[in-house]
């Protein structure tokens, strides 16, 4: 148990680091006051430009990527047998860091690019599979939150279904404990984007474009 809750809490230290924040502080803003009022990457996009989401992206993706790399370096050899059980309590913890910053009050993003940086963590396959669901749906639609959902919801099922075909070497306790952690994310993220579901229903949510002025 308090190997678990010290992935979580590395995983959260890593995931106050708001990238849009900082960025936004840098050219004199507090992106939690403009558009969405969202400290995440489309509102970023949206704000200040393509290169300023890119980078917000890229911080918070990497923030992720740090943080399980850590506990890989920490437990690695010790606790090989439930390594990514712990990449996902640790990733989990960075994303909780990133909604949830304590300094903040609590009104961070919605934690897709940190969850691209575990999607990413667990191999090549995850990322490809991810890859091709939110390029996709991105392209196809231009809405960030459809792709970024289905994204989720791709990963859920990815991680079962590799769970079930062996893929990550664990007793099944194990790994019904990391489907129920993932199941747990999916759902805070479409809590997180009730909002953009809503807006989805309706047809009124916004578009972005990658490289035209957003409106």
């Amino acid at each position: 148990m308090w190997l678990r809750i010290g992935c979580i809490a590395i995983g959260y230290l890593f995931g106050l680091f708001q990238t849009s924040y900082i960025y936004g502080r840098l050219h004199g803003i507090d992106i939690r006051n403009y558009g969405s009022g969202n400290a995440g990457t489309t509102n970023m996009l949206r704000t200040l430009g393509t290169k300023a989401g890119i980078i917000t992206f890229l911080g918070d993706c990497l923030k992720c990527i740090l943080a399980v790399l850590l506990v890989v370096l920490l437990f690695g050899e010790s606790h090989s047998e439930m390594l990514p059980l712990l990449k996902m309590y640790t990733a989990a913890g960075t994303i909780l860091g990133h909604n949830f910053p304590f300094y903040l009050k609590f009104k961070g993003g919605k934690g897709i690019a940190a969850t691209a940086g575990l999607i990413i963590a667990f191999g090549p396959v995850t990322i490809v599979l991810g890859l091709i669901t939110f390029v996709a749906v991105f392209l196809s639609t231009h809405y960030v939150s459809l792709g970024s959902l289905l994204l989720y919801a791709g990963f859920l099922v990815e991680v079962v279904v590799l769970g079930q075909l062996g893929y990550f070497h664990m007793a099944s306790p194990l790994l019904y404990e990391m489907y129920a952690v993932a199941a747990f994310l999916t759902i805070m993220a479409y809590i997180k984007h009730a909002s953009n579901i809503r807006r989805l229903l309706h047809g009124e949510e916004r578009k972005t474009y990658l490289f035209k002025k957003n409106k």
